[in-house]
């Protein structure tokens, strides 16, 4: 999907990644640890997150794991109808996004999302692809494959200078 004309991106993208990382996640634990150790580093309070992988794969529970890491409690749903779901961990506002069902770039406007892409805070974006031309560069790009059992394969690739900054605070 592009944008209409009237609704220009908000920041360019590049393909070619500052820096990547590879993990295999043998289980759960490993993905609540890379959600850990994102959550400890600073940069991630106005980083943007996209989440990429088939249904089924994990990017709703290394949300999850990443949104308990920074302190939120409660429900943490999935925003597959809602489209978002806002969260409040401490003083840093989140913003989970899943675009599964996103078709309209009109809804971009009419919803608000440039205001909260350009207010500070964590935005993390599930199948950021059905809102391409829309958003930003994604600081980390985390793409998960699921493997046998519980396994993942996973690359991390940073777009940005946070995002570079981001994954050399990660222990791999």
């Amino acid at each position: 999907m592009t944008a209409a004309p009237h609704h220009p991106q908000i920041v360019g993208t590049s393909n070619t990644p500052l820096a990547r990382h590879e993990w295999l996640w043998e289980n759960e634990d490993d993905t609540a640890r890379c959600a850990a150790q994102l959550a400890a580093q600073s940069g991630i309070r106005d980083a943007f997150l996209t989440l990429h992988g088939d249904l089924g794969a994990g990017k709703t529970t290394f949300v999850r794991h990443l949104l308990r890491a920074l302190g939120v409690s409660g429900r943490i749903k999935s925003p597959t109808y809602a489209v978002v779901e806002p969260h409040q961990a401490g003083d840093l506002p989140v913003w989970h996004f899943d675009f599964y069902r996103f078709n309209d770039p009109r809804e971009w406007e009419d919803a608000g999302f440039r205001d909260i892409f350009g207010a500070p805070g964590l935005k993390l974006a599930e199948w950021p692809e059905k809102a391409a031309g829309l958003i930003p560069a994604a600081d980390i790009a985390i793409v998960i494959e699921a493997l046998e059992d519980m396994r993942r394969r996973v690359t991390l690739e940073a777009h940005t200078r946070n995002g570079e900054k981001l994954l050399e605070g990660l222990n791999v």
